[in-house]
């Protein structure tokens, strides 16, 4: 039956940190954008209201020169209608038309503070009369000449005073004008700004909503990925524990069926060979007792006796029977005299606290990690010296097998790997929760390093 291939969507393929990175991102972007639209909503009430300002002191500024060019105007009439001398008058006149034409620039360059036709309306009128009470002002200098004082204050009564007051007077409904519109702009600005400022809270607001809409749906989406990722470790573990109890039982398969094997070397093929051997023994007496030769039955024996030679190492290598009579020492002494007969090499065993007999579990699994270190000695180290050091503390049993040879590099060599039983040395370390550690170099030699907790190794 096939498999059916569901596709997953785009947002459970998210990881952890995707999903909070692009919460975080959005977040961040919320704000970013709500407080750069404040800032710049409140930078344009703000140039707004300095521009207003700027030009109500501006305007007012050009009125208050108006009106003191008016005032100097009629002080300068007064002046000349009251100075004796008749050649002045021509001085007099240049003086009013300077006033003239300040009061001139000052109007060019002035600028109501709201563009509407009642201010625009007062300022030509206020023209009107600037340039009305200009022209009575001149007409005035051409009566004079040393008039009484009655005549002056007539004339000046009469004709310069209430120019000069109309002139004033619209200044000042300019002003005031001005001054009721600067009011009113002030009051459109505070509005603006706080409209400005209740729609940017209200930004914030639906900012913050989201924000926290966006974290809460990435909380969520993270306890959905922690939950599963949960649940899987969960199923790692129990396949684990699987994979070890497995592994546990294959072993303790093989150690039986080692078990097996080697009785059957020992009970029936080595008893099979001895009797074969004490037949032929019993030939060759026979024979030499009726005067035949009886050289073929020597080699005969001969091939007996190391046919049972080969049967003893070969139970000894499947399960010796000393590791389960006399123990772990005694079953590695009995593998290091073997491996010094076959191979020629010194060996040296040394214990410390081993007197009490461990579980059985750990006597055969440092027994085989000890066995194959061994034997990857013989074929691979080419040494002359081995040692093997049992160390047991009251927390720990450890283990050392070193040996003089020619070494590996065990960053980089493939035997660390996968090469000369390392790995199933290792794997049954790591069963008893134990370790397996490797120290060797080119043309140093091998040290290797078994630490089992003593709560396993006791069983």
């Amino acid at each position: 039956m096939p498999l059916a291939v569901t596709s997953r969507a785009p947002l459970e393929r998210l990881s952890i940190r995707a999903a909070l990175a692009l919460g975080i991102g959005v977040t961040l972007g919320l704000w970013l954008f709500t407080s750069y639209t404040f800032t710049r909503r409140i930078s344009e009430v703000e140039q707004q209201a300095s521009a207003v300002a700027s030009r109500y002191t501006r305007a007012q500024d050009l009125l208050s020169t108006v009106r003191a060019q008016v005032l100097l105007s009629s002080v300068r009439v007064r002046d000349a209608l009251l100075n004796p001398d008749p050649s002045s008058v021509s001085g007099y006149r240049v003086e009013l038309q300077r006033i003239h034409d300040v009061i001139n620039a000052a109007l060019d360059d002035y600028q109501p503070v709201l563009e509407t036709a009642p201010g625009q309306e007062h300022v030509r009128n206020l023209r009107i009369e600037v340039d009305q009470f200009h022209q009575t002002s001149l007409a005035v200098l051409a009566t004079a000449g040393a008039p009484s004082n009655a005549v002056v204050r007539e004339l000046l009564n009469r004709r310069i005073i209430p120019r000069r007051e109309a002139a004033i007077k619209i200044s000042d409904d300019i002003q005031s004008l001005n001054r009721l519109a600067f009011v009113r702009q002030q009051d459109d600005i505070r509005e603006i700004h706080r409209v400005a400022e209740s729609e940017s809270w209200r930004r914030l607001g639906f900012a913050l909503a989201l924000s926290l809409g966006v974290l809460l749906i990435v909380a969520m989406y993270s306890g959905r990925l922690e939950a599963r990722l949960r649940r899987q470790m969960e199923r790692d573990a129990l396949i684990s524990d699987q994979l070890h109890d497995a592994n546990i039982k294959l072993i303790h398969a093989q150690e039986d069926e080692r078990r097996t094997i080697a009785r059957e070397l020992h009970d029936e093929v080595g008893q099979v060979l001895t009797a074969l051997k004490v037949e032929l023994g019993l030939a060759h007496r026979r024979l030499a007792a009726a005067g035949v030769s009886a050289d073929p039955l020597l080699e005969a024996s001969t091939l007996a006796d190391g046919a049972l030679a080969t049967v003893r190492d070969l139970s000894q290598l499947v399960r010796p029977a000393v590791l389960d009579d006399l123990g772990l020492p005694a079953a590695i002494d009995a593998s290091l005299r073997g491996l010094a007969r076959r191979h020629e090499i010194k060996v040296e065993l040394s214990q410390s606290g081993m007197q009490e007999r461990l579980a059985p579990e750990t006597e055969i699994a440092v027994y085989r990690i000890v066995q194959e270190a061994l034997t990857n000695v013989a074929r691979h180290a080419a040494a002359a010296h081995c040692w093997v050091r049992l160390m047991r503390w009251p927390d720990v049993l450890r283990v050392e097998i070193e040996d003089d040879g020619s070494g590996f590099n065990v960053d980089g060599s493939p035997v660390t790997a996968t090469g000369s039983g390392l790995v199933g040395m290792r794997e049954r370390a790591t069963m008893l929760g134990g370790q397996l550690t490797i120290r060797s170099a080119p043309g140093t030699g091998t040290r290797l390093f078994v630490e089992l907790p003593m709560e396993v190794a006791r069983g």
